[in-house]
């Protein structure tokens, strides 16, 4: 098997862009150069040449040529001589430039089945007017080193100067470049419409995995409901820190009948003195028992005589009531694994563990932004208007998640809108944006992503509905999670995904779905997985609603939550359930 190296061609002076970092440009979720590196990821050894990109892992090698800018055939050279070193020499070379938004690795099997079939010295693509991409090819590592060899000079020479008379051309798709701003708007719209929507399970699993995490920072845990923990919460004490009385009733020691004292054990006052053989004292659950205690022996079991003697009952069991120190946790013990919720069960936890502050990721503050100038939230109506009937409940809804809402904003349709809000989103984790997720003329979200360079976690969503859900993450750190505009369909799938997304900015471990047979999952199923509000039925289980009006919250009225029907379910088939919460 014929070895491969490559040569990912990453600098240049882009002048045509203003001079900014093209293969940096991110087009339909990741860089033009990560497409690049996708593409060759089956080859032994790749160089990038251009400037020094210390995000690269270190099995990718680097190089510049020499001068900077000096143009391609400089930059080839580079990377030839960055590969010369290496060990067993690749007998084909593969030649990329790092402007081409949809290179795949398709693409590069083609070259290289075709230069092992032709023995030419070198193949290159074709693009769909026949063009012949020269950045895009396949050499023969001898016939390459030749031709740069037979060059007086390598600095600011063509690629035609470059090419042998023994090549092969093939036409392929994908290998387009984006030379000026146009040619980046349009790849980053059809890379919008190629967009395959992502089953639930798979988007959930992308926000998971790939949004990156917040910061971690101390943070007093009974303000910190909604966050997680960046390391596990270790008890700094005993519980409980002594031995306590687990009922109310007599602490007595040794073999009764016990001479009762006048003296009582009260939760939270002075420790009685400690008992005598044959003595015992009143006690009231959770009061420090004295020493020199056998057992605590709870008040029914028990009965004192006129003479002052505390006598057992016949025939009651003998227990010990008394919660001895450290029955429940040790100092140092682990109570909860790196990646908990912080919730009510673990800031109690905590407080009985004298735990009070933790590393924590968040908790997550969000920024809702309505869209639409149809959309309006106060006043009178006026022609072609429709009250804003689904911002108002947000905040409560997230917060239901432990999510915090620093503000909610309405947003006019205009080109640059959500330009803005993406550079102001410096106070908040998380961007709730209704509406403009779809293709039509007002929907501008989707280029406002492109143009911010934001990473791309998900661009469609296989559910019904909620199809036009997409979710990326800004170079600056917040997540923007677009839903889409109808009421009920932003609810529904904002519901679905909220519990993944959370978990991916905080590191908090995955929620555990909760399932149960649908009765009438054959009446509601479809082609695609649809969201259906449900009712929970005596029994178990649940019934959806078949029928479903998205564009008001009306369906939600007596419902208990909402049911994920897959495709082509049967009655009685189990689902997830999402309760419905405030």
């Amino acid at each position: 098997m014929t070895t491969v190296d490559a040569i990912v061609l990453a600098g240049g002076r882009a002048s045509r862009m203003g001079g900014v970092d093209k293969p940096a440009i991110v087009v339909g979720g990741q860089s033009m150069l990560d497409a690049a590196l996708t593409a060759v990821a089956d080859c032994a050894r790749t160089v990038v040449v251009g400037p020094h990109r210390p995000e690269l892992p270190p099995e990718i090698l680097q190089a510049q040529e020499i001068p900077a800018g000096a143009g391609p055939v400089a930059a080839i050279a580079a990377g030839l001589h960055a590969l010369s070193g290496c060990e067993f020499p690749a007998g084909l070379i593969v030649v990329l430039a790092a402007d081409m938004p949809f290179l795949t690795a398709h693409t590069v099997g083609e070259l290289l089945l075709h230069a092992k079939e032709s023995g030419s010295d070198a193949v290159f693509a074709a693009d769909a007017s026949g063009r012949p991409q020269y950045l895009v090819g396949v050499w023969r590592r001898s016939a390459l080193s030749a031709a740069l060899n037979s060059l007086d000079s390598l600095v600011n020479r063509p690629m035609k100067a470059l090419v042998p008379v023994d090549t092969v051309m093939v036409p392929l798709g994908g290998v387009d470049d984006c030379d000026t701003p146009d040619d980046v708007r349009h790849a980053r719209a059809a890379a919008g419409r190629a967009a395959a929507p992502l089953p639930l399970d798979e988007a959930r699993e992308v926000l998971r995995r790939s949004i990156s995490r917040l910061p971690v920072h101390r943070l007093r845990l009974a303000a910190a409901r909604g966050a997680a923990l960046a390391e596990p919460l270790v008890a700094a004490e005993a519980l409980p820190r002594f031995d306590v009385s687990a009922m109310d009733g007599y602490a007595v020691s040794g073999d009764g009948p016990w001479q009762l004292r006048r003296d009582i054990g009260f939760a939270g006052g002075q420790r009685p003195v400690g008992l005598l053989a044959g003595e015992a004292v009143r006690i009231a659950t959770g009061a420090h028992v004295p020493d020199g205690t056998s057992t605590v022996v709870r008040d029914e079991f028990v009965e004192v005589s006129a003479d002052g003697l505390l006598h057992r009952l016949p025939d009651t069991p003998i227990r010990d009531d008394v919660r001895r120190r450290g029955e429940d946790w040790q100092p140092g013990r682990e109570l909860a694994p790196a990646g908990t919720p912080v919730t009510a069960a673990l800031i109690s936890v905590a407080a009985g563990a004298e735990v009070g502050t933790a590393a924590v990721r968040g908790p997550v503050r969000a920024r809702i932004v309505m869209t639409g100038d149809e959309i309006r939230s106060e006043g009178p109506l006026h022609t072609g208007q429709t009250r804003d009937s689904l911002g108002p409940i947000l905040p409560g809804l997230l917060a239901g998640y432990g999510v915090t809402t620093v503000d909610r904003v309405h947003l006019r349709d205009t080109d640059n809108a959500f330009d803005e809000v993406f550079t102001a989103a410096t106070d908040c984790d998380l961007l709730v944006i209704v509406g403009a997720t779809g293709g039509g003329a007002a929907d501008q979200l989707r280029g406002a992503l492109d143009r911010a360079d934001a990473r791309l976690l998900i661009g469609r969503l296989l559910l019904r509905p909620g199809g036009s859900t997409v979710a990326a993450q800004l170079s600056t750190g917040p997540v923007v999670l677009g839903l889409p505009g109808n009421p009920y369909a932003a609810v529904a799938t904002l519901l679905a995904l909220v519990h993944a997304l959370l978990e991916g900015l905080t590191g908090g471990a995955p929620a555990r779905p909760l399932t149960g047979p649908l009765r009438n999952a054959a009446e509601i199923s479809g082609p695609a997985p649809r969201i259906v509000p449900a009712r929970a039925q005596p029994g178990g289980g649940w019934i959806g609603d078949p029928n479903l009006r998205t564009a008001h919250l009306a369906g939600l009225l007596d419902r208990d939550g909402l049911a994920i029907v897959p495709p082509a379910a049967v009655d009685g088939e189990m689902v997830e359930f999402i309760p419905l919460r405030g």
